[in-house]
């Protein structure tokens, strides 16, 4: 049996990533609202309980002088234009929209990680515990995982609180990849422990 959920809110903290309004509507509408219900239910509990919560958008400057031409992913989304920041869609969907106290970081690839300064800023505030939530499952949720895990953070992420536009990856991620370097939790799981940290 496994042990409860515990979390230090002193040394943990909740990033949201990619939810933006771009991202969030591609999702099918019904998995899309229970999707941010469920968010910013775990958002509430995380500040009530005075856990450090941020988020993670991507976003370019006009041109797109961050993106090279043989990276296949992004020069897709440059031929796009989406993602300039400050441009319609790139916003944080407002179901889950950033208060003034939450930290917000702005990647130019998939890992959260990669090119920010998220490791400077959670050094800085002690953190050792990352609880994710994001989308895609099988891009910024992974990708962060992955980086982290090798950074030597502790990792929860809650299942119920990502999505991917391909279930069964989804699925794999949440059941078999995952579960050997993070604890794969549920944002009631999440909030029972705020509550009683």
């Amino acid at each position: 049996m496994t042990a409860p959920l515990s979390l230090d809110t002193k040394t943990s903290a909740l990033l949201v990533m990619d939810f933006q309004t771009n991202i969030v509507e591609r999702l099918a509408a019904p998995d899309r609202e229970g999707l941010l219900a469920r968010t910013a239910g775990l958002l509430d509990a995380s500040r009530k309980a005075t856990m450090r919560t941020g988020y993670v958008v991507v976003g370019f400057r006009p041109g797109y002088p961050e993106v090279s031409p043989r990276n296949q992913s992004f020069g897709a989304i440059r031929e796009s234009g989406r993602f300039v920041e400050g441009s319609a869609g790139s916003e944080i969907h407002a179901a889950v929209a950033p208060q003034a106290q939450d930290l917000v970081i702005t990647k130019h690839r998939v890992s959260a990680f990669t090119g920010t300064d998220l490791e400077m800023i959670l050094r800085a505030s002690r953190i050792e515990t990352l609880v994710l939530a994001g989308i895609a499952t099988s891009g910024v949720v992974l990708s962060t995982v992955r980086h982290a895990a090798d950074a030597d953070y502790r990792l929860v992420v809650v299942a119920d609180c990502c999505a991917d536009l391909d279930a069964e990856v989804h699925r794999v991620l949440l059941e078999k990849v995952f579960p050997r370097q993070v604890t794969v939790t549920t944002a009631a799981e999440v909030a029972g422990a705020l509550g009683k940290a």
